[in-house]
């Protein structure tokens, strides 16, 4: 157990962009500490898809390997727990965990994920990450041609149908009750081949995360193979804002190119800061991060 040492950077958070991170900063020789829980958003996801060289790997097998290669560089260290709090400025940070460590740093990267928020629809959780998917990029490849569907209402349905409507055309719009958008995008739905469905969804029946059915209250049931999601999210670490770093309206972490939040000497990358969620995208965000914090680091040095 690492306890009252300082380091030159503390990385709150060790999947895709900590590690990254972790791995600019180590080759450019500076004493890093990556802090996390091991409570990935995506721990029952069985592949993850459009990261080139591990395209169809498992969440966890990227991570291990990642981890593996990060923690060769004798400058970072990792650290197993959770930062409960933090405190400081600029070059005078002081984090806390949960098994009572206080680490000293002089940067902090919150690389810290959010938190979906599930919605009360029995079977909805079980699936996510498997059958029920958020992003075609990741995972439409997977599903294309199959029978599918989307949970969605309100404007933004129209162009979430034509998106998906490019892997498969076999595809119905649930609303779960009323359907809020107007008429247009009723006449387009039609015009595209998209189906619609109005009827209160009461589970997603499955089996091992698998979707075979919806079924609604009025006991009809509607067979699928994917069903399209997007529940709405929280900041699965709430230090950053509690440290003044400023969010957007829809509730991510303002960064610049460079990853740097509002607050000086605190940088955040990952899913936390963008709507576009994938692995390659918080790799690169997380080297991002470890580069700038570099080029900090070595400005006020000769400052």
């Amino acid at each position: 157990m690492i306890s009252e040492q300082d380091f030159d950077v503390v990385i709150v958070g060790g999947s895709y962009a900590g590690l990254s991170a972790g791995m600019a900063l180590g080759r450019s020789l500076w004493k890093v500490a990556i802090i996390d829980s091991g409570k990935p958003c995506n721990a029952q996801t069985p592949h993850s898809h459009n990261f080139i060289t591990h395209d169809g790997d498992t969440p966890a097998a990227i991570t291990a390997s990642a981890k593996e290669q990060v923690l060769a560089y004798p400058t970072v260290h990792f650290i197993e727990d959770l930062v409960v709090n933090a405190s400081g400025t600029d070059n005078d940070f002081t984090i806390g965990t949960q098994k009572g460590q206080q680490l000293k740093a002089k940067k902090l990267l919150f690389a810290t994920g959010v938190k979906d928020l599930m919605p009360d629809l029995p079977g909805h959780s079980e699936c996510w990450g498997i059958s029920v998917i958020h992003c075609p990029f990741c995972h439409g490849y997977e599903y294309r041609d199959e029978e599918t569907g989307i949970l969605t209402n309100g404007e933004m349905t129209l162009d979430f149908a034509k998106l998906i409507r490019n892997w498969t055309p076999k595809l119905t719009i649930f609303t779960n009750g009323p359907a809020t958008f107007d008429d247009h995008t009723r006449a387009t739905l039609t015009r595209i081949g998209v189906a619609l469905n109005e009827k209160i969804i009461t589970k997603i029946e499955h089996e091992n995360g698998y979707i075979s059915q919806l079924v609604f209250a009025d006991q009809e049931t509607h067979q699928l193979n994917a069903l399209y999601s997007r529940p709405p999210f929280a900041q699965h670490c709430q230090l950053p804002e509690q440290l003044g770093c400023a969010l957007n309206p829809q509730g991510y972490i303002v960064v610049d190119p460079t990853q740097k939040t509002n607050i000086a000497g605190i940088f955040a990358a990952g899913d936390n800061t963008a709507m576009a969620r994938s692995v390659s995208g918080a790799v690169a965000a997380g080297g991002m991060a470890g580069a700038r914090i570099c080029h900090e680091l070595i400005s006020q040095q000769y400052s």
